[in-house]
């Protein structure tokens, strides 16, 4: 009998196991990611070097020419990430990349003298980071606003409320975009607090004890972009709680889109609202069918980017307050892969909120009828003087023989008078158990109240629009950072 041949351990033969299996997989995932801030921060370090004299001027405008040649080749999408073997990591590619750029073996390069691959990584994952949580705030901050203009449009569109999947009180579809609206300025400004920690400069810290080397870190940290700099060179490469936030906020953005999708289905299957066409899927055999899949498709994705933020957390816990793969490389994938899904999921949500239209709204009778208005009663009977207990009691007994439009007079009385309850107040009942549009009268802040949905929009659509300048503002301030550096790198190259 022959043996089963044995399973071969890599693709490529004439890799190692580990370089095949976890070196070549990281370099096809990451060199894309993180080559392009590594240049970045490499023609600022070559610039510092020589504007504090630290690299004699022929060599570091070999350097800066590289770079630049290397930056070109970037910007014009001409640059390849092959993973042939010859190198581990995106850095030594970046090397190798380099000398070939400068005419000159690897074993001539300054671009590392006094930098590790430590605090270069840091700072490149932070650069990664950075523009990539501005994406998700645009888009947070543009769907917070357009869920509050909706709010303030449709304050007077009256459907019935609901806990825990039962009808539960009267409100309106206005009420519960505001809602919606302040969750999402809610993670703006997370965001905004997030970007605050993750814009500081790792740079100088080597491998996390500095250098002798007379460097200037402020100069980097100009050139970057970067709000400021390390203040612990420990904690400039061994920290990750930036990385936790930004997980977790990415989860969270998520999770607020996924509970508003079901929702919006709810509403659909109802047929408050229209099922936008481009945002369905056909049946493969009922005709009729219209399915509004897109929003299955959020609530995964939500579940997605919480197993992201789950990894990230795990990977972190797992590793030693010190620089470590666990915390730091391994769990960039996990990062920036949330990151793109945050940017299609919120683009998702805001699409739907474009092409949100009101259809058919449940009839009053239709609201009355689920029960939805039975705690007004009871608050009208607290009002004129009933006990609430007591007026709660009541109530619920009258619901349990029929819904308000069916009660009658002589029911409400022989009820009011079991409890006790002065007669005079059978019409009161009556009304406040027939009239759900009286929510829409409602002064209370934050109410379903016409006026006070009102306000909720307006504050919304105001905290929105300063949080998008601000977000513009520092969106600007990276573009401002990159085109100095660019200047500056060529007087240098052109300075020979």
């Amino acid at each position: 009998m022959t043996p089963n041949p044995r399973p071969a351990l890599q693709d490529r033969p004439e890799l190692s196991v580990y370089w095949d299996n976890h070196l070549r997989a990281a370099f096809e995932e990451a060199a894309s990611f993180i080559y392009p801030p590594m240049v970045e921060a490499s023609l600022a370090h070559v610039w510092m070097l020589d504007d504090e004299g630290i690299l004699p001027r022929e060599r570091s405008t070999r350097l800066e020419q590289g770079l630049l040649a290397l930056w070109e080749r970037i910007s014009d999408g001409k640059q390849e990430y092959v993973f042939d073997g010859s190198v581990e990591d995106p850095y030594y590619f970046m090397e190798q990349q380099l000398a070939a750029a400068c005419g000159i073996s690897t074993s001539e390069l300054d671009v590392q003298l006094a930098r590790s691959r430590n605090d270069l990584d840091a700072g490149a994952f932070r650069m990664v980071l950075r523009r990539q949580l501005l994406d998700q705030a645009d888009l947070v901050v543009q769907a917070a606003a357009d869920a509050a203009a909706l709010a303030k449009e449709h304050a007077d569109k009256l459907i019935i409320g609901f806990t825990h999947r039962r009808p539960a009180q009267p409100t309106t579809i206005g009420h519960v975009l505001g809602g919606l609206s302040e969750a999402l300025l809610s993670q703006g400004r997370e965001l905004l607090d997030i970007y605050a920690e993750l814009n500081v400069s790792p740079l100088g810290s080597a491998a996390f004890a500095g250098t002798d080397v007379p460097i200037n870190p402020e100069t980097l940290r100009e050139l970057l972009g970067f709000d400021s700099a390390f203040t612990s060179s420990y904690e400039a490469v061994a920290g990750a709680e930036h990385f936790m936030r930004l997980a977790a906020a990415q989860a969270r953005i998520c999770a607020t889109g996924a509970r508003f999708s079901r929702v919006l289905l709810e509403w659909m299957t109802f047929g408050w609202v229209r099922t936008p066409d481009a945002y369905t899927q056909g049946s493969s055999i009922m005709p009729q069918k219209k399915n509004p899949v897109v929003l299955e498709h959020m609530v995964s994705m939500a579940g997605a980017a919480a197993a992201d933020m789950s990894a990230t957390f795990a990977n972190i816990n797992s590793a030693w307050y010190e620089d470590s793969n666990n915390a730091t490389t391994d769990v960039q994938k996990h990062l920036w892969r949330a990151g793109d899904r945050v940017v299609r999921f919120v683009r998702m949500l805001d699409g739907l909120l474009t092409e949100f239209e009101v259809q058919r709204l449940p009839e009053m009778a239709e609201i009355v009828r689920s029960g939805a208005t039975t705690t007004s009663v009871a608050e009208a009977l607290a009002v004129a003087g009933v006990p609430w207990r007591g007026a709660h009691d009541v109530v619920g007994r009258l619901f349990k023989t029929a819904d308000p439009t069916a009660w009658t007079r002589e029911q409400v009385l022989e009820a009011l008078a079991a409890a006790g309850i002065r007669a005079e107040l059978a019409g009161l009942t009556l009304a406040a158990g027939r009239e759900p549009e009286r929510v829409l009268d409602r002064t209370q802040a934050g109410s379903p109240g016409i006026k006070a949905v009102t306000v909720t929009a307006d504050g919304a659509l105001a905290a929105a629009q300063e949080l998008a300048a601000r977000f513009t503002e520092l969106r600007t301030g990276l573009d401002s950072a990159r085109a100095l550096l660019l200047d500056r790198a060529r007087q240098l190259a052109d300075a020979a």
